[in-house]
């Protein structure tokens, strides 16, 4: 009787950890697309007020992509191997902290994630864009108009507030 209570037990508290890395992986999830949604959104603007800045721009968003892409996976993965290295009781934004480093000994993995990462270091070890300065620039000048950027950063706020009302634990 004792084995079967015991079992049942570690078959509930390990039910109830897979269920909670279901929900942070959701929760983290929300924030990627929130972050890639901000980027798309100021990128957009600022193709639309500097149309000569466009191809920086997709080269500026492909960067992004890269970025928060390797953060999903990693969190993902994180979460059902090491959950240690996803520090869930931070606000969502500082869950993972990749530093060159880590992203260079994943790329060196052969799975998905490893594929994942080794597209972000390579992006890190590339020559900036000719452009980007100018498109620094051009972020700055948006960023410094609050009205230019007023709907792009309404949606990302209010997408923010709903993914920080999950409650996971």
């Amino acid at each position: 009787m004792k084995r079967l209570l015991t079992m049942f037990l570690l078959t509930a508290t390990s039910m109830s950890a897979a269920a909670n890395n279901q929900c942070f992986a959701g929760k983290y999830d929300a924030y990627i697309d929130a972050s890639l949604g901000w980027y798309e959104d100021l990128t957009k603007l600022t193709t639309d007020k500097y149309p000569e800045l466009a191809e920086v721009s997709q080269w500026f968003l492909e960067g992004r992509q890269h970025h928060f892409e390797l953060s999903r996976a990693a969190v993902h993965y994180y979460l059902e191997n090491d959950a240690s290295k996803v520090a869930t009781s931070q606000p969502v934004e500082a869950w993972l902290k990749l530093e060159q480093q880590d992203i260079k000994r994943l790329a060196s993995r052969s799975d998905e994630l490893g594929k994942i990462a080794k597209v972000t270091f390579d992006d890190r070890q590339s020559t900036p864009h000719e452009k980007n300065y100018d498109l620094r620039s051009a972020f700055a000048e948006l960023l410094s108009h609050p009205k230019q950027i007023d709907t792009a950063l309404n949606r990302y706020n209010d997408a923010i507030a709903r993914l920080e009302e999950i409650d996971c634990n």
